[in-house]
């Protein structure tokens, strides 16, 4: 069963997606955090990519930016 973003997360996502200062990979993984709110969609493999790339980034990335991506990266589905 696919994981579901939370409410909080949600919340930060959209967020990041109404700010101009966020990057567009910010933004991106935002929006896959938001579209796994209600259906079971997984985190697709260049989302989670990106999310990654977040999550290694030493400084660039806000706490926000990493906590959505961190979620998002959660609900990649296992192989």
């Amino acid at each position: 069963m696919a994981k579901k973003t939370t409410k909080k997360i949600a919340s930060k996502a959209s967020r990041v997606l109404k700010d101009g200062r966020f990057s567009d990979q910010s933004k991106s993984v935002a929006a896959s955090a938001l579209s796994q709110v209600e259906d079971n969609k997984n985190t697709s493999d260049e989302l989670a990519s990106k999310a990654s790339e977040i999550l290694r980034d030493k400084g660039t990335f806000s706490d926000t930016s990493k906590s959505i991506a961190g979620s998002t990266l959660s609900q990649k589905e296992k192989k």
